[in-house]
C-alpha cells in the first residue's frame, strides 16, 4: 500500500500549528480529559488518557478494558514528543517516509520511546512545547485523531 507521505505529514505539521493554546491550566487539563472520555464512550471505545505539563501529571484514566501495557504506551508515546517536540504519530509517519522504522534508526530504546499514534504536544502560542495529552488503546490513527478531534472541539470553546 502506497502512503502519501508528504501529504500526511504536511496535514500533522499543520495541526501542530492550529492547534495551540494562548494558556494551559489544570482546569484545560480536566476539561480536555474528560471530553476524550466521553467521545471514547460514545464510540464504544476504551483508552487510556493521560495528560501532562511541564512533567506534572494532570489527567490520567484508563478506562475499563484498558491494561497497564496502555500506561507503558502512554509514557513511551510522551517520550517521543518531549524529545522531538511533535506529534508522536509525526515523528513515526518522517521515519516511514525515508523508508525506515523509528524502532530501528532513531537510536532511542523502544523499551522507552514509541512512535506511534497518540501523543499531541501541548503547544503554547509563543512558548513552545509544554506538555503531551496522550491517548492510548485503539489503531494509532485512531488514537491520535481522538486527541485532535477533541482539541478541535475544545479550542472552538475557549479562544
Amino acid at each position: 500500500m502506497h502512503e502519501d507521505f508528504a501529504g500526511l505529514l504536511q496535514a500533522l505539521a499543520l495541526q501542530e500549528q492550529q492547534l495551540q493554546f494562548a494558556a494551559f491550566s489544570n482546569a484545560d487539563a480536566l476539561a480536555v480529559g474528560l471530553r476524550i472520555v466521553e467521545r471514547a464512550r460514545a464510540l464504544g471505545k476504551a483508552v487510556t488518557v493521560d495528560i501532562t505539563r511541564s512533567g506534572h501529571q494532570l489527567f490520567h484514566h484508563a478506562m475499563d478494558g484498558t491494561t497497564p501495557d496502555n500506561a507503558d504506551w502512554v509514557r513511551r508515546k510522551n517520550n517521543v514528543v518531549q524529545r522531538y517536540g511533535r506529534s508522536s504519530w509525526h515523528v513515526g509517519t518522517r521515519y516511514r517516509s525515508r523508508g525506515k522504522t523509528f524502532e530501528a534508526d532513531s537510536g532511542a530504546d523502544a523499551r522507552d520511546f514509541a512512535a506511534h499514534g497518540g501523543a499531541f504536544p501541548i503547544i503554547l502560542r509563543g512558548t513552545g512545547v509544554v506538555g503531551t495529552i496522550t491517548v492510548s488503546g485503539l489503531p494509532q490513527e485512531e488514537d491520535h485523531e481522538m486527541v485532535i478531534a477533541v482539541l478541535r472541539e475544545y479550542l472552538d470553546t475557549v479562544q
